[in-house]
């Protein structure tokens, strides 16, 4: 039995048959290749609005992958090093925070697309409401810029609101000086003019304590606040406070970072990005007014300390307001 089997192994037709395995595969694989090939050409003649929200959702597809694969490199790395959130570089802080807004958003999406055949209802939803059901994966890069412009629009809505909470907010402050100098720059910011790093650095412990702190903000200003970062403001007060204060420090922790990394060595689309996270609409903007921008905040966050961190807060607001308009004079 023992011989058999020895002869069986060494035929010719048995080692023809493990070397023919790869290459079967490899032949497959290019067939594979080849249809799907020709199947892209097909869509693309025949249809070709259709092919493009295929090819976009097929890209969002691989580029979801890879996000994914690198968030979870990213969360390993912190667990095998003991590392926290603000000791990772920029880059990796900025790919953990967005990743993690992008799959609360998405989750919806990818439950619908689970089931056979479901896939056809997502290209419907994307062809309608890509906005609003689509992570920025899915997006096509005129549709990133036009929604980033829609996105800004909505939240720019509250910045009145912000401001007029902190006029109101400013008589209930002790000191008469301070008072005055807020008063002030209120009143510069609602009448177009932007205000410097160096006189919000000059009022920056006013917002140390009472009222406005974040630990002291009344429930309307944490709620336009709230719109300002994108976060729902429909929550119970308690929760609220909690967000914005974990989503405050968070901005200061890469703003820390970025500090560190150099703005120059950001791209220019990371730059925008960088910009866009803080409060300022950058698609009107040049790359060097976006630097110039992102440099004066930088200036402001390095010299606050933990209990002035609510003028980050609304900061998204006073630096970002007039910017536009005063960067063209």
């Amino acid at each position: 039995m023992q011989e058999l089997c020895m002869m069986v192994w060494r035929h010719p037709s048995y080692q023809l048959s493990t070397n023919a395995k790869p290459k079967n595969q490899s032949a497959i694989s290019s067939r594979v290749k080849y249809m799907n090939e020709k199947y892209n050409k097909f869509l693309e003649r025949k249809f070709p609005r259709f092919y493009i929200l295929y090819s976009t959702f097929i890209k969002g597809l691989q580029l979801l992958f890879l996000d994914g694969k690198e968030f979870i490199r990213i969360r390993k790395k912190m667990t095998e090093q003991g590392l926290k959130f603000y000791q990772l570089p920029y880059r990796e802080m900025e790919k953990l925070r967005q990743f993690r807004r992008d799959i609360i958003k998405g989750i919806p999406i990818l439950l619908i697309s689970i089931p056979p055949f479901a896939n056809y209802l997502v290209f419907v939803l994307m062809y309608f409401f890509p906005r609003q059901f689509l992570i920025q994966h899915f997006w096509t890069a005129q549709q990133q810029e036009e929604f980033m412009d829609v996105y800004h629009s909505i939240r720019a809505e509250s910045y009145p609101e912000v401001l007029s909470g902190l006029q109101q907010a400013v008589p209930r402050l002790q000191d008469q000086h301070l008072k005055e100098k807020m008063l002030q720059l209120c009143t510069e910011v609602q009448h177009g003019s932007q205000p410097a790093v160096a006189e919000l650095k000059n009022v920056s412990w006013a917002f140390s304590g009472p009222p406005l702190n974040l630990k002291h903000l009344k429930m309307h200003d944490m709620k336009a606040l709230s719109r300002v970062l994108f976060l729902t403001p429909y929550l119970p007060m308690f929760f609220l406070r909690w967000r914005l204060e974990n989503n405050t420090f968070e901005l200061h922790h890469l703003d820390m970072a970025l500090l560190k990394l150099g703005v120059n060595e950001l791209s220019d689309k990371e730059l925008k990005n960088a910009c866009y996270v803080r409060g300022l609409n950058p698609t009107q903007l040049t790359a060097a007014e976006c630097r110039v921008w992102i440099n004066q905040w930088l200036q402001l966050s390095s010299r606050l300390k933990d209990s002035e961190i609510s003028l980050l807060l609304f900061s998204l607001v006073l630096l970002s307001t007039n910017y536009f308009r005063s960067s063209r004079h």
